[in-house]
C-alpha cells in the first residue's frame, strides 16, 4: 500500500467567507471526539441526530452536510449532502438521511456515489479524519441546485446564500 503521510488538511470553514455562527448539538457526536460505530461505513451507516436553535434572522431553508477534509485528495470527501430543509426545522433524527425527507428537500449524490449518508471510512493506517456535519441556514427557499449536482458545486451555491452556519464534527481512524 502506497504512504499516504501527509499534514493535516486546514479546517475548510474558517477558510470560506465569514457568516454567523448559530448553535448545533447530537445525541450522538461529541464535538471533538471519536465517532460512533453507527457513523462508520462499515458498521453502522447511519446518519446522526442533529439539533440547532439560535438561527440567523432572513433563514428561509437549510443545507446539512459533512465533509471530511483528511481525505488523501485535493479536494477532501464529501459523506452527506442534504438540501432544501424547511425553514422551520430545527432538528433530526438519527437515521433521516435514509427515511421520509420532507417536501422539497433531496439529496445530491455524495463522493461514494450514493443519494444519502456515508459513514466515515477513511483508508486504513492513515491519520485520523475530521468528519464535519454542517446545517447551513441559507437565505433562500430553494438552494437552487438539482439532485444531480455536484457536492462542489453545492457548496459553491452555498458561498453565495449561507446565512450562518452550525458546524460539530467527529473523528476515526480505521
Amino acid at each position: 500500500m502506497a504512504d499516504l503521510t501527509r499534514a493535516q488538511s486546514p479546517d475548510p470553514y474558517p477558510l470560506l467567507p465569514a457568516v454567523a455562527s448559530f448553535d448545533v448539538v447530537s445525541d450522538d457526536i461529541v464535538d471533538g471526539q471519536p465517532l460512533a460505530d453507527d457513523q462508520i461505513a462499515d458498521k453502522g451507516n447511519t446518519s446522526p441526530h442533529l439539533r440547532w436553535a439560535n438561527v440567523p434572522d432572513g433563514t428561509k431553508s437549510f443545507t446539512i452536510t459533512c465533509f471530511d477534509p483528511d481525505a488523501p485528495t485535493p479536494s477532501g470527501f464529501w459523506h452527506w449532502v442534504l438540501v432544501d430543509l424547511p425553514a422551520d426545522l430545527r432538528e433530526i433524527p438519527t437515521g433521516f438521511a435514509g427515511g421520509d425527507l420532507p417536501a422539497g428537500a433531496f439529496h445530491v449524490r455524495n463522493d461514494g456515489g450514493e443519494a444519502g449518508f456515508m459513514g466515515a471510512a477513511p483508508p486504513p493506517n492513515d491519520q485520523p479524519h475530521r468528519y464535519f456535519f454542517v446545517v447551513h441556514a441559507v437565505s433562500q427557499d430553494s438552494l437552487g441546485v438539482h439532485a444531480d449536482a455536484t457536492p462542489a458545486a453545492v457548496s459553491f451555491a452555498l458561498a453565495f446564500a449561507t446565512l450562518g452556519r452550525a458546524i460539530v464534527h467527529g473523528t476515526y481512524q480505521h
